[in-house]
């Protein structure tokens, strides 16, 4: 078993990925799935992941992600998506799929399901999309640490411009809006960030004992 601690260690923002060397079919899967594991507030997974593996459009990308060339280099670029609808039918779909998957009453499912219903609909849309986006971050997180564990090499990035990765992208369309974006790959051999030690506070700066 991979020692936690020591893949967090090893892992860091790429600076720099080799070109020439390609995640995996069954890699790629991995990072599908944990994706689609990760926790999310109410269960709802009011995110999306779109994958590109295109070294055409990746380069096209480059210009709206303030020139970071990972985003050309990476074997593929992960695209962290909140959706822009989330509404009664998309609430009471997920309360379908439960009842599907648990075979959990409707009479049971009703209270909690119009308590969402009620709650979301109280909710102004700048409202949603920081909640929303705050399940991106997870779901990031998440990502980062299975990067790590399967030696996947990564860069994650805030620094893009939302609105025209959607457009490129046609993101808007399907009702979704772009708000973090993860190179994932290989480094470089000659990457000299990966051999810089951590910048950590100490750990008696960094947790408080109750």
């Amino acid at each position: 078993m991979k020692d936690s601690l020591e893949v967090l260690q090893w892992r860091y923002a790429v600076k720099k990925f080799d070109e020439t060397k390609i995640l995996t079919e069954e890699k790629i899967l991995i990072l599908k799935n944990a994706f689609n594991l990760t926790a999310t507030s109410y269960g709802l997974q009011p995110i999306k992941l779109v994958l590109i593996n295109n070294k055409a459009l990746q380069k096209q990308l480059v210009p709206y992600s303030y020139n970071q060339q990972q985003v050309a280099q990476a074997s593929h670029v992960l695209v962290f998506c909140i959706e822009t609808q989330i509404d009664e039918h998309y609430i009471t779909e997920y309360f379908s799929r439960v009842h599907q998957i648990r075979k959990t009453g409707d009479k049971i499912l009703a209270p909690f399901k119009n308590q969402l219903i009620n709650l979301f609909s109280s909710k102004n849309i700048e409202e949603i999309k920081v909640w929303a986006t705050n399940q991106a971050y997870l779901a990031l997180g998440n990502i980062l640490t299975v990067c790590a564990f399967e030696q996947i090499d990564s860069c994650p990035m805030e620094g893009f411009i939302s609105e025209k990765y959607d457009a490129f992208l046609g993101l808007d369309k399907k009702h979704l809006k772009s708000v973090l974006v993860l190179p994932v790959g290989y480094r470089a051999a000659d990457d000299q960030f990966s051999e810089f030690k951590k910048v950590r506070k100490a750990l008696e700066n960094s947790i408080i004992h109750l």
